[in-house]
């Protein structure tokens, strides 16, 4: 006689979901690569290249590529307007690429996003970035990548690779003469032409906005902005390991230059944009357009706010919005500053706006 074989008691008897093919889950699939494996970076649109036997991975070809057109192409592709049926899905695969905390944002729902451009602008909650009380605090979300003082008018860039500040700032010949009225000549060191005062020191502190990041940066202390220097240029990636390949990567790069005075003296915020970033925007300049075909590499562009303005220049208070990026790229602060002005901050760190910087 045969025993009847009885079912585990574990096993029930589930109507399948409609259409449900676990087999080909794209979420499960993607799960079994190494997650570095599926990060996007700026400098792998350049792959296509090595079917051509140019190798883009040396320095000349990419050096040479045309991300300043890339740019503006990413840039236009970035404010068309989404169906709203794709909104969600498509927004939702680059915040999951990208670790993006929506949690933290104004406007939660991705299907009020209208384009991926409004995505990267996004505004977050006054609560989530409270202000510190310290003298200088973070503008931005990101990674600090060097700090302390500048030398001989040398910032590192990354180790072993400096850039100095005459060709970061350019020609400070809009500066009338020194705080003590007396003109300073062509001979003069640099950093005499910024007028620092005796007994202090001139501080750096470099910030690098990944794609995920919040994107929008504040101001990192109160201070007056007298002049606004526009440097058109290349846009290559800022991602630290390009920073190693190219020397002055943040001369070469267009960038904007704010210049003014804090308390202390000196004070500047630079603006570095890097590829894809389609145009740097700064709140309280309309007169400032970025990554424009009319603009050529090598020139530079001033904007006096004292002149334009008022005398005193622009005032901005600490945490103040200040501008935006359409993508990640670099904040670079250089500032004079006591001789106890001391950093509280690690390189490599990641960082977020209203943090402290350093204190007194």
């Amino acid at each position: 006689m045969c025993k009847a074989t009885k079912l585990p008691v574990t096993t029930s008897l589930r109507p399948r979901r409609w259409l449900s093919i676990p087999r080909f889950s794209i979420k499960r699939r993607l799960s079994q690569f190494p997650r570095h494996a599926l990060r996007f970076h700026s400098w792998q649109m350049l792959k296509p290249l090595a079917y051509a036997g140019l190798r883009p991975t040396s320095k000349a070809v990419y050096s040479r590529a045309p991300t300043r057109l890339l740019s503006r192409l990413w840039g236009l592709l970035n404010t068309v307007i989404l169906p709203l049926w794709l909104r969600k899905p498509l927004l939702a695969l680059y915040v999951w690429a990208f670790s993006v905390n929506m949690q933290e944002a104004e406007e939660e729902d991705l299907k009020q996003y209208r384009n991926l451009g409004e995505l990267f602008r996004r505004q977050l909650k006054p609560s989530v970035r409270p202000i510190a009380s310290h003298k200088v605090v973070s503008p931005a979300d990101g990674r600090i990548l060097h700090f302390g003082r500048v030398r001989n008018s040398q910032v590192e860039q990354v180790k072993g690779l400096t850039y100095s500040l005459e060709s970061f700032f350019g020609p400070q010949d809009w500066r009338d003469a020194d705080h003590n009225g007396v003109k300073v000549d062509d001979r003069a060191l640099f950093q005499k032409q910024l007028g620092l005062h005796k007994g202090n020191r001139l501080y750096h502190c470099v910030i690098y906005l990944a794609p995920g990041d919040y994107h929008r940066f504040h101001s990192p202390t109160d201070w007056y902005i007298h002049h606004r220097r526009h440097f058109p240029g290349a846009l290559m990636s800022v991602n630290p390991g390009i920073a190693h390949w190219i020397t002055g990567l943040f001369c070469q790069n267009e960038r904007v230059v704010l210049a003014g005075e804090w308390q202390y003296g000196f004070f500047s915020l630079t603006a570095v944009g890097a590829t894809n970033v389609g145009s740097i925007r700064i709140y309280c300049d309309q007169e400032l357009h970025t990554n424009c075909a009319r603009h050529v590499k090598g020139r530079y562009h001033d904007y006096s706010y004292t002149e334009q303005c008022r005398p005193a220049g622009i005032f901005m208070g600490k945490g103040a919005s200040l501008g935006e990026f359409n993508l990640g790229s670099t904040i670079v602060l250089i500032f004079e500053g006591p001789r106890h002005f001391n950093f509280t901050v690690a390189g490599g760190r990641k960082i977020r706006v209203g943090e402290a910087l350093g204190s007194l």
